[in-house]
């Protein structure tokens, strides 16, 4: 009997190398599996992915990094040291929060600093922001020491939480939770808008979200010098050290099952890949109604898709400024600029699928902190605006709209940075349209499912597929949700499924290829 013979198949296949791809690869090498990573983009990260023009480094996706330690424990658990291979540096204050009256709210991790930034906007609502910080505590415990890396695809593990989540009122929106807390809207705003950057309402998306505050005030918010992408990057040298192949400018096109279980993975070059295990970090419902278009499903069929509600469409305006790192001194690293609505902003957005003339804007400036993001004295900047995604009856047409929507946002711009419109060398423009087409995303929505109560944990796509056997999901459209802490939490949830690889001593590894 040949070496061959005798060694279980150790193959695995993980589709996407986005950070909860590169996550499940790194975790899979470490139980022992030989795993390749296959992703039709030219570099590893996915969303998390930059691109280099004319000299800026434009960060594609995340650009706020929460929660290390999920970082530093992946590291950890395949014998590396996280911070010997990334910088991460911590920022101070984390994001400011501006509206058109010009009120600022500086967010850091000092509870003396806070409270003097509360009692700038509304003493009177001091006393209920303290509570805020109690209830933020309080829904940390349950909903992320609790459940973020705990596998959800048995309903008993939704419904043992529920007494709990009743307690702590989840059936309440974060946005009306922060409400019977603080009067003034601004603040109201302020402690409830976090959802956004995990593709969620915060008028509809449940009050353990109040959790991020925690999250926040315990762990930091941080930034990756180099960006996202130099984590991708280092994901990808640890997967490459434990003897794993990433294969780029490949598309997957279907997983192939027999016997109702995953066998193989077929490209759109025809390209064959066979694997007894197989990781898809493509967006679930991409997942579901493509890579197993011909597999006949019980629980995740295209109409049940349909149905869902998908989180927000994106339009994202990168460009790069000459000489002006000495301009705008008040405009840091993260800021948050206000339309005049906040709710019915939301509304418009999430409940109408209506493009609106007003807009609120996330504007990230790294080269404030990170000198490789622009040439010397220039600067890179990305302005994140929310709009509907591409699945309304009536939706944007991005061709005919960009043009006019660039200019209501740069007339927006204009009066957070004066004359940046006469600075700007270089340029770059992401619509839904974008992310429907470079990241197979439904509906081109920014962060796949939106995460409402009944979108989550057990009612989520499942980390371990219903719907073949050996079939696996990461990613975003997965429990635990987007956000890095949850995609590459989702990866830990994969490990908790996935035995341990038994190689027989001196027997060698098979390829995955």
């Amino acid at each position: 009997m040949t070496d061959t013979q005798t060694q279980p198949d150790n193959r695995a296949i993980v589709i996407g190398a986005g950070l909860g791809g590169l996550a499940a690869a790194m975790r899979l090498g470490a139980k022992g599996y030989a795993v390749t990573v296959l992703d039709r983009l030219d570099r590893t990260g996915g969303r998390g992915s930059s691109i280099t023009q004319d000299g800026h480094r434009f960060d594609l996706g995340p650009t706020i990094v929460t929660v290390p330690q999920v970082f530093e424990q992946l590291w950890a658990d395949c014998g590396r040291d996280f911070r010997k291979d990334v910088d991460l540096r911590p920022l101070d204050p984390f994001y400011e929060v501006r509206w058109p009256d010009g009120t600022k709210f500086a967010a850091c991790g000092d509870d003396e600093r806070m409270f003097a930034e509360v009692n700038k906007i509304s003493p009177r609502d001091l006393k209920g922001y303290k509570r805020f910080l109690k209830d933020s505590h309080a829904r940390y415990v349950v909903g992320f020491e609790g459940m973020v890396a705990k596998p959800m695809h048995r309903i008993w593990e939704t419904i043992k939480v529920l007494p709990k989540f009743a307690m702590l009122r989840a059936d309440r929106s974060i946005y009306a939770h922060a409400a019977t807390r603080v009067k003034d809207e601004k603040l109201r705003m302020a402690l409830s808008f976090h959802p956004l950057f995990i593709g969620g309402d915060p008028t509809h998306v449940t009050s353990i979200y109040a959790l991020v505050g925690h999250l926040e005030k315990t762990y930091g918010v941080h930034y990756a010098m180099g960006g996202v992408q130099a984590i991708a990057d280092g994901m990808a040298d640890v997967i490459r050290g434990q003897g794993g192949v990433i294969r780029h400018n490949v598309e997957a096109d279907e997983i192939i099952v027999a016997n109702n279980k995953a066998r193989a993975v077929t490209l759109t070059n025809g390209d064959r890949v066979e694997a007894p295990l197989i990781v898809s970090n493509a967006d679930a419902g991409h997942t579901y109604t493509h890579l197993l278009r011909n597999h006949k499903k019980k629980r995740w069929t295209a109409p049940k898709l349909r149905r869902k509600r998908w989180s927000m469409g994106l339009y994202v305006w990168y460009f790069g400024t000459k000489g002006t790192a000495e301009q705008w001194p008040d405009l840091g690293h993260h800021t948050i600029v206000n339309g005049p609505r906040f709710t019915g902003l939301l509304n418009d957005i999430f409940m109408k699928g209506k493009l609106s003339d007003d807009m609120s804007l996330y504007i990230h400036r790294p080269s404030v902190t990170d000198p490789t993001a622009a040439p010397k004295g220039d600067d890179t900047f990305y302005v994140l605006s929310p709009v509907p995604h591409l699945g309304w009856k009536d939706a944007v047409d991005w061709k005919t709209e960009e043009p006019i929507y660039r200019e209501k946002v740069a007339a927006e711009l204009e009066k957070q940075m004066p004359g940046f419109r006469d600075k700007i060398t270089t340029e770059l423009v992401f619509t839904p349209e974008e992310f429907r087409d470079r990241y197979l995303s439904p509906h081109g929505a920014g962060f796949s499912l939106e995460p409402r109560i009944l979108q989550s944990a057990w009612f989520r796509p499942h980390n371990v597929s219903e719907e073949a056997g050996g079939l696996f999901l990461v990613g975003a459209g997965t429990h635990p949700g987007a956000g890095l802490p949850g995609v590459v939490s989702s990866a830990e949830v994969l490990a908790k499924l996935v035995p341990d690889m038994e190689v027989i001593a001196d027997a060698p590894r098979l390829a995955a290829e």
